[in-house]
């Protein structure tokens, strides 16, 4: 019994966090918006445009946890992306204002108890890990007082003459086949090689970059890479599950580099929610996903143009 029920929680508990998290997601789908893309339209014109980071560590989050943060961070209307738990703040002499809201974050792992660790023993058999979730409650900087001053402040955005010549270099880096022309932007796996039309096509050249970072994406997927299923096609279930990990995966790498693109793909927007509703892990699948392929993109980018941490931990201790 004592093995029973702690897993039996914690299956509960995963569960009920799946929920929340897809059921926001979709609600914001249904109300047109594209919450990985949201935040960069909405927050207020001195918000820092970023990937969310521990204030205490420095570590960058991933996954699932870069969406909920950029959601509070935009319905709260945060200037900074530097997050901290209570006792962090405490520790670097600062604290939490009294009434503020933290928000949730969550850490995913495995562990092996003792009495499976006895019994593998006994039998000869391999212990069999079981996974577990914590959640963790984090305030933005914008919610603390008496920070340093080098915790609290607010990083400005690259300069916008950095932006273009970094993507530049970062395509070149990856040496994936990149080809500019036509009137559509795809990769084509058979062949792996990805196609975009010219920047001057887009009503905002801005937006060139994002759908670049966005069939880069699919890319990686090729076998030589991280090797995803790529065999979906149009209209399936693998097909818009792709698409998720790819178009998020555009909307980390944006933010790493400090590109500020609107939305994209509104079309499939009922692909998405289909996939959604049917698997409440899909979206935290998807972003997990997301994040690797950001990783290994931005993994390219040249040390000299390179003034961000693009190497995260597969998992972040808040």
């Amino acid at each position: 019994m004592s093995r029973r029920y702690p897993r039996r929680r914690t299956g509960e508990d995963r569960t009920s966090l799946y929920d929340d998290i897809t059921n926001k997601i979709i609600d914001e789908l249904e109300a047109g918006q594209v919450p990985w893309v949201q935040p960069w339209g909405t927050v207020p014109a001195n918000a820092s445009l970023a990937m969310p980071k521990s204030a205490a560590t420095g570590r960058q989050y991933s996954g699932i946890n870069v969406l909920i943060l950029w959601w509070a961070a935009t319905e709260r209307a945060y200037t900074g992306q530097s997050w901290l738990t209570f006792r962090q703040a405490l520790s670097l002499g600062g604290h939490v204002r009294k009434g503020e809201r933290g928000t949730t974050v969550v850490y995913a792992d495995r562990f092996v108890p003792v009495d499976e660790k006895q019994r593998a023993s006994e039998n000869g058999d391999e212990a069999q890990a079981i996974p577990f979730l914590k959640r963790f409650t984090v305030f933005n900087t914008d919610q603390c007082d008496e920070l340093p001053s080098e915790v609290a402040a607010t990083a400005p955005p690259p300069p916008p003459d950095l932006i273009e010549p970094r993507v530049e270099k970062l395509i070149k880096a990856t040496g994936i086949d990149f080809r500019i022309g036509g009137n559509r932007a795809f990769y084509v796996p058979a062949e792996d090689y990805v196609q975009v039309p010219p920047p001057q096509a887009y009503f905002e050249p801005i937006n060139w970059h994002r759908t670049a970072l966005h069939e880069l994406a699919h890319a990686t997927g090729h076998p030589s890479r991280l090797n995803r299923d790529l065999s979906g096609g149009y209209g399936t279930k693998k097909y818009a599950f792709e698409e998720l990990i790819a178009e998020i995966s555009s909307a980390f790498s944006c933010a790493s580099l400090g590109i500020a693109p609107t939305v994209r793909h509104a079309d499939y927007i009922g692909s998405w929610l289909k996939v959604l509703r049917e698997d409440n892990r899909a979206i935290v699948r998807a972003a997990s996903q997301a994040s690797k392929v950001a990783d290994y993109l931005l993994g390219f980018l040249p040390e000299d143009v390179a003034d961000v941490t693009t190497e995260r931990a597969e998992r972040e201790a808040v």
